[in-house]
């Protein structure tokens, strides 16, 4: 074997490397934002919620004004987050941080905790936080598949020259998981 052939062998190698490579980070990619995707619905879905439950809660509660106003301004802060997945989980948790309030007050107002839409919303509410979490985790299951590709040697050479980065989770940060185990209190 010449010396001529053998480099053509071991450059075609290369090349099926690269290129096979490049294909599991483009798949890897498109997985994990296909999974982002699939958070951004969810979120949409709450966000739609929202006007809904605070509009019940007002006709209950008319001097939680305060709770609502929070619960609306966080709603919008949310809706505006257009940053990385750990900026978006910031505005997030505090939207859920203030839906955690309103469904507290429903505890102090026993017409409100029996009024049907009141109830449907809160259901409703509730399933789409089990799916934001579900989606959450399976986002974050991307990411780290993704990010295990883009740091293995010899995928991270490949992934350097083709600009494939480490992509950031969608988590909550320590004081908010701690905030989010405390109970919420209401006081009047």
């Amino acid at each position: 074997m010449s010396p001529l052939s053998l480099a053509a062998i071991i450059l075609g190698i290369t090349v099926l490397y690269f290129i096979a490579v490049y294909n599991i980070l483009v798949r890897l990619r498109a997985n994990t934002k296909e999974s982002w995707s699939d958070i951004q619905v969810q979120m949409k879905r709450r966000y739609d919620l929202i006007p809904n439950l605070v509009k019940t809660v007002k006709g209950y509660a008319k001097h939680e004004a305060d709770t609502l106003e929070k619960v609306v301004a966080a709603r919008a802060a949310a809706m505006k987050s257009e940053g990385t997945p750990a900026e978006q989980a910031k505005d997030e948790n505090m939207l859920s941080g203030a839906l955690k309030s309103i469904f507290a007050l429903s505890e102090a107002y026993p017409d409100l905790k029996a009024n049907q839409s009141f109830l449907e919303l809160q259901q409703e509410l509730t399933d789409t936080e089990d799916k934001i979490q579900a989606s959450r985790r399976f986002y974050n299951s991307n990411v780290r598949s993704i990010n295990i590709a883009v740091q293995q040697f010899p995928k991270n050479i490949v992934a350097k020259i083709l600009k494939f980065e480490i992509m950031s989770y969608f988590e909550l940060d320590e004081s908010e998981l701690k905030a989010a185990s405390k109970p919420v209190e209401v006081e009047f």
